[in-house]
């Protein structure tokens, strides 16, 4: 028998008798057998349709959001394994305006929200590179960052899907042998609507964006169509939305804190141990953002036991990015430090540092994701047989329309002197002062022009073939199965560069080269004595003066070669499942054990250089991994369910930590690369929780989790010479860490209905998690101990709402702790995000049977979001969004 084989067998063996001992310790006398059934398809929340329920548990209630949490919160009591899911209220009703921020209503469920818009997700403190999200249950394209160069490869999108398309989502927690793997977090299923679920029917939605910052208002339309015949049988859906927004985003930037930067003589003979701040801006970003998308799907169902489902979806995201900077650079080379510093520990608190560049910065790019998915199904269930056949093909192109809306860097500068005062904490702005005048063009030579286009394309195909058979008896039914994957991603990047006459004055380009910036209210509503208003340089000037023809044809350089690669990833599994149930004195105990083997060939392509020459390099790599998984749940009585579950699990690095390249800062003396030798995380999880089902729209559950992780990736950080750059500090990926996560949550939701109408329509909805991490790794020669990326130790939602009647009234609070967000590396501190919670609203009131009006708002507290660098002396960033409020109507025919 293969060593693999032996251990798997033995693993799932020996935790199957160790689970069920556990479960009947805690048996009660009552309790009603139930059955669990478990499709072999890999969609997140199928229920088990045989799981028990007590007398009367008929789900009755009459709000919308209400019933979206009872719809919910049955999906996770009949699932045989841990999941949590969020349901539409209706055909193009999701509880919330953006799908990232109803999954922030998830136990153990953050997310981040760059400019006020819930994009990435992270689950039970891992970051989003750590969850798996599919489509229907299939894998997808990923569309990726182009604004600058923190393009990553495995993180999904939130903002590419529209939640009007969205019937429900499931965040699973405790994974089965069949479902795809890449998942340390959760694997989040986002299913959209059908047409012989939805029946015959049509809205639309009609609402007003309006951002306090911008004081503008966009306008959103949402149509979607449902028919099918009358025996049922047949089912087309259809539907397209417009959706716009404008954001304003006040922002106060630092881009970290070097350690013994003025030590030499020539920069000020300082004492070692101290640290100043690098690079920092004050900026104002603007975004004018138009979505268009649509939906189509179709499904046949000639017979009770055969299932033909088509389905197609299609976005297109327009962000036209405008930002408003002043660059300062204490830290460049050459600049000194003056007698009279103040030094609070180990932090240089105030100062006057002399020779410091100054630069009016302008950048501007039109960013553009599109993404396309079409998904096929068939589902054949002859008696107790289920076969079901998938394949998907999926694109995701994320680009600038041409060269010219390719990140597009116009800047003028000046050296003088900086003299700041940080002694006011992160949450203020700390003084900086210069004795020149920022807003005088007379004052700024120009500094060399830079346009940097990025190309990201990722395609994604899938395909799987699943057979099951239920049984009778303790083996209630084996599966088993097979998927190919096929998945690459080319990145193209390339920087212009275009060097002005030396000496050249900002107003030799004349004096539409250049305006005042144009918001006289800064970071209005915080404390502080930085720059409110400064001189920015203007777009269609400076690309009109150095973007010539000449300069958009020149072949590419090796610094443009160095920067693209290209990553291909051929993926095979197979899995066998088996689904087991018996009854053991009163308690009825059901689930599955299973083991998946999965088999990778990956290939990094690119460029290396040499001096002057640039040789074409491939990286070919195998991964092979048996990841074994097991889920107990056991019927405790009719109303309280146990779950025991124990897997392996792993997550492929990001594409761009692999890919062999070099991308090297324009404005500063830093650089990225990958590593093409770089394996998956791995870790073997481990999960218990009690589930108390006390009424039917009411439940109250915790569980405990345990994450162990080995090859953990970590940054390893070196010093290097660029030609035509000296030398540069280049930040890369290396495997070599081992962390530990473990915490617990819990959730509670109940509707009201024992109160006495009209309050029977009060309801509340609450979790909390806790997580803790054990972790020993380096960032250079910089040790971070037990911290990850992106964990918050501590999160937590708390929903008040009223749903009764025509009336629907909602009020959130969503807050997570500060978390780690940089590592740092041997002479930069490590940066964290501060604490921060977002008060949400909604209200609707039903006008007539088939007409609602709503309101919801967003960050209604108009809460900032801070950074600081590992000492809260050390300012970071402080960014304002805004409120958003948004209004409307919807009709239902």
């Amino acid at each position: 028998m293969p060593l693999g084989t032996f251990i798997t067998m033995t693993f799932c063996n020996r935790l199957f008798r160790a689970s069920a001992t556990l479960m009947l310790s805690t048996g009660v006398a009552t309790v009603a057998q139930a059955q669990a059934s478990l499709s072999t398809e890999p969609t997140a929340g199928t229920p088990a349709p045989d799981a028990p329920q007590g007398e009367g548990d008929e789900i009755v209630v009459n709000g919308t959001y209400a019933r979206s949490l009872a719809a919910g919160i049955e999906t996770k009591r009949r699932a045989a394994y841990g999941v949590d899911s969020i349901s539409s209220t209706d055909i193009g009703k999701f509880p919330t305006q953006n799908v990232a921020e109803a999954l922030q209503l998830v136990p153990g469920v953050a997310i981040t929200r760059p400019r006020g818009e819930g994009l990435y997700v992270s689950v039970r403190g891992l970051g989003p590179q750590f969850q798996n999200t599919l489509m229907n249950g299939r894998t997808i394209a990923l569309n990726d960052l182009i604004e600058n160069g923190g393009a990553a490869g495995r993180q999904f999108r939130f903002e590419m899907l529209p939640a009007e398309f969205t019937s429900s989502i499931d965040v699973v927690k405790t994974p089965t042998a069949d479902m795809t793997e890449g998942a340390l977090g959760g694997n989040i299923d986002v299913k959209t609507f059908r047409p012989l679920e939805v029946g015959t029917k049509t809205t639309i939605n009609m609402r007003g964006t309006y951002t306090g910052q911008t004081k503008d208002v966009r306008p959103n339309v949402t149509v979607l169509t449902s028919a099918k015949n009358d025996s049922g049988t047949f089912g087309i859906l259809a539907g397209a939305q417009y959706w716009g927004k404008a954001v304003r985003n006040d922002r106060f930037m630092n881009f970290g804190w070097l350690l013994n930067r003025y030590t030499s003589p020539g920069a000020g003979g300082l004492p070692a141990g101290l640290y100043s701040p690098t690079r920092t801006r004050p900026t104002v970003e603007t975004e004018d953002r138009k979505r268009i998308s649509g939906i189509v799907s179709a499904q046949w169902q000639p017979t009770a036991e055969l299932q033909t489902t088509l389905d197609v979806v299609a976005t297109r995201l327009d962000v036209a990015y405008d930002e408003f900077g002043l660059d300062i650079y204490p830290d460049d080379s050459g600049t000194v430090i003056q007698p009279g510093y103040s030094v609070v520990g180990d932090t240089i608190t105030k100062a006057t540092i002399n020779n410091v560049r100054f630069m009016a910065s302008r950048e501007y790019s039109l960013n553009r994701h599109d993404l396309l998915t079409i998904g096929l199904k068939q589902a054949w269930n002859p008696d107790r047989w289920h076969v079901t056949a998938n394949v998907n093909w999926s694109a995701a192109h994320s680009y600038h329309p041409d060269y010219k809306t390719g990140t597009v860097r116009s800047r003028a500068f000046f050296n003088a002197p900086l003299s700041y005062d940080a002694s006011g904490g992160y949450q203020v702005l700390p003084t900086f002062t210069t004795p020149v005048d920022v807003s005088n063009p007379a004052n700024y030579k120009l500094y060399p022009f830079n346009i940097a286009p990025k190309d990201s394309k990722d395609w994604d195909i899938f395909s799987r073939l699943d057979v099951g058979r239920d049984f009778d008896g303790f083996l209630a039914k084996l599966a088993a199965g097979g998927e190919y994957h096929w998945r690459k991603r080319d990145y193209f990047r390339r920087d212009f560069i275009v060097n002005p006459p030396a000496g050249a004055t900002l107003n030799s380009l004349g004096s539409a080269a250049y305006e005042q910036l144009p918001y006289g209210d800064f970071l209005k509503g915080v404390d502080g004595n930085a720059f409110r208003t400064w001189l920015v340089p203007s777009t269609k000037a400076f690309v009109g003066a150095f973007f010539t023809p000449a300069v958009a044809n020149a072949p590419l350089t090796n610094a443009d070669r160095r920067s693209s690669f290209v990553v291909s990833e051929k993926i095979a599994a197979g899995y066998v499942r088996a689904d087991y149930q018996f009854d053991t004195g009163s308690v009825a105990i059901s689930g599955n054990l299973g083991v998946r083997y999965v088999h990778t060939d990956q290939v990094a392509s690119g460029t290396l250089t040499a001096g002057g020459t640039a040789t074409p390099v491939s990286y070919p790599k195998t991964f092979d991994n048996v990841l074994p998984s097991f889920n107990l749940r056991a019927d405790l009585t009719q109303k309280l369910v146990g779950r025991l579950a124990a897997s392996r699990v792993l997550t492929r690095p990001n594409v761009t930590d692999t890919a062999p390249r070099i991308t090297v800062s324009t404005d500063a003396p830093t650089a990225s690369g990958g590593n093409p030798q770089l394996v998956p995380f791995l870790a073997t999880q481990f999960d218990g929780s009690l589930e108390w089902y006390f009424a039917p729209s009411g439940m109250l559950s915790g569980a405990v989790f345990y994450k162990a992780m080995d090859d953990y990736i970590t940054q390893s950080n070196t010093e290097i010479t660029i030609p035509g750059r000296g030398i540069v500090r280049l930040s890369s990926s290396v495997n070599g860490g081992n962390a530990k996560v473990y915490g617990a949550e819990a959730a509670y939701s109940q509707v009201f209905t024992f109160l006495p109408a009209p309050f029977d329509g009060f309801g509340v909805q609450g979790s909390y998690t806790h997580t803790e991490v054990k972790a020993d790794y380096t960032a250079g020669s910089r040790t971070i101990r037990d911290q990850l990326i992106g964990l918050s130790k501590n999160s937590f939602n708390l929903v008040g709402f009223y749903d009764k009647g025509p009336l629907s009234a909602r009020l959130s609070y969503v807050w997570r702790d500060k978390y780690l967000s940089g590592t740092g590396s041997t002479v930069q501190a490590p940066t964290y995000v501060a604490a921060f919670g977002s008060l949400d609203g909604q209200l609707s009131v039903r006008a007539a049977d088939n007409l609602t009006f709503s309101l919801e708002g967003i960050n209604i507290a108009g809460a900032h979001q801070d950074t600081y660098n590992d000492n809260r002396l050390r300012f970071g960033e402080i960014n304002y969004y805004g409120r958003t409020i948004l209004f409307g109507v919807r009709a239902e025919f």
